[in-house]
């Protein structure tokens, strides 16, 4: 039987998330507050995970009922046939948020839905452990899940260090499907940091699964079967050729880090990082494509009025230099984006990202 799987994702970038799953073709998505809803079975849930960039953590919906008090939820919770979901021999933890319910407590809710687990399963509550239910208590109907994700989906497994503020890997994907880009285009990132929306894009351009080098915390449930995921994870798509993507930096550190980020993906040979500084960059190729930064701005590295130059000095260059590139910036105040004088769109809705709404600007080719 299918059910309800829910991917999560930032704030704002729910109907990009959309976007994405409804192009990979999982059926009747539906963009709601805080991510997507599809349709499934399990290997939906394992395909989920490999597939989808722009999600953060993936849940499937086990079941739903009204709760009025915690007796009443313990009696539901022991009701569920957790033998379908989970083993006997993992241990589990649960996590419990209440809002608007006459269950308020979400300590005591917690313990009493671990309680009813344990009774009917036998399985060991613990907080280091892999699996975790997850239940919601909203308006008095408890909605229960299971994580199937683990870690967070941003940790694609390959990025081992990171600079400051760095863009988490899911939102950047997102980002760049916003801009338009689909793997068919060079992409160039003059402050890259760590490397991330280089990487994705060659990672795009490659058609690499972004799950394929991680392992999830389905693995561990009762309806995982390793035999057909193995033939899932083996399955592999034919890369976009002839393209490159680049990135640069003013810190001889972070371009090290980025070309190691990008060998520990495997598209070494596809990316191409060099030291520069943004007042000095020109177009990396003779090929337009995509130019994408997230440059400091107010209230994450430095004050606003110090990095106003710096957001002068990029857009001088821009629009000197990269004649047919379209330039996508992730700022959190319009009047930083206007610094660069770069003619752009309306911007998108804002995204919380690291306690900040930061907003997405973006420009056609440049004349």
């Amino acid at each position: 039987m299918s059910f309800e799987i829910f991917l999560a994702t930032a704030p704002g970038l729910e109907t990009a998330l959309y976007e994405e799953v409804r192009g990979k073709g999982f059926k009747r998505a539906k963009a709601i507050t805080g991510g997507v809803t599809i349709q499934g079975e399990w290997p939906d849930v394992w395909r989920a995970n490999l597939w989808v960039r722009g999600a953060s953590r993936i849940l499937a919906r086990i079941t739903s009922f009204r709760a009025t008090n915690l007796s009443h939820l313990e009696t539901q919770a022991r009701d569920v046939v957790w033998t379908d979901v989970l083993r006997a021999s993992v241990p589990f933890r649960v996590e419990v948020s209440c809002s608007k319910s006459k269950i308020y407590h979400s300590k005591a809710a917690a313990e009493r839905i671990e309680r009813a687990i344990s009774a009917a399963l036998g399985a060991e509550p613990s907080t280091e452990a892999d699996v975790t239910i997850m239940a919601r208590i909203d308006h008095d109907t408890c909605t229960i899940s299971v994580d199937t994700s683990g870690a967070l989906l941003h940790k694609r497994g390959f990025k081992a260090a990171v600079n400051k503020a760095p863009m988490r890997e899911n939102m950047a994907a997102l980002f760049l499907q916003q801009c338009g880009y689909n793997g068919t285009e060079p992409v160039y990132d003059p402050m890259c940091g760590s490397g991330t929306f280089v990487i994705e894009a060659a990672e795009i351009a490659a058609r690499l699964n972004p799950g394929r080098a991680r392992h999830f915390a389905f693995e561990h449930l009762a309806t995982f079967d390793p035999s057909a995921w193995q033939t899932m994870r083996s399955v592999t798509r034919t890369p976009q050729t002839g393209l490159a993507f680049y990135g640069s930096d003013r810190d001889s550190g972070a371009v090290q880090m980025s070309a190691e980020n990008a060998a520990r993906a495997g598209v070494e040979t596809t990316t191409h990082f060099t030291q520069q500084a943004i007042s000095d960059i020109t177009p990396p190729t003779d090929q337009s494509g995509l130019v994408i930064i997230n440059p400091p701005y107010g209230g994450r590295i430095g004050d606003k009025k110090k990095i106003m130059p710096l957001y002068k000095s990029m857009g001088a260059a821009l629009r000197t230099h990269f004649s047919g590139w379209r330039v996508g910036i992730i700022t959190t105040d319009a009047s930083l984006a206007r610094a660069t004088e770069l003619p752009f769109l309306s911007s998108n809705a804002p995204v919380q990202h690291g306690g900040l709404r930061v907003r997405l600007f973006q420009t056609n080719p440049l004349p």
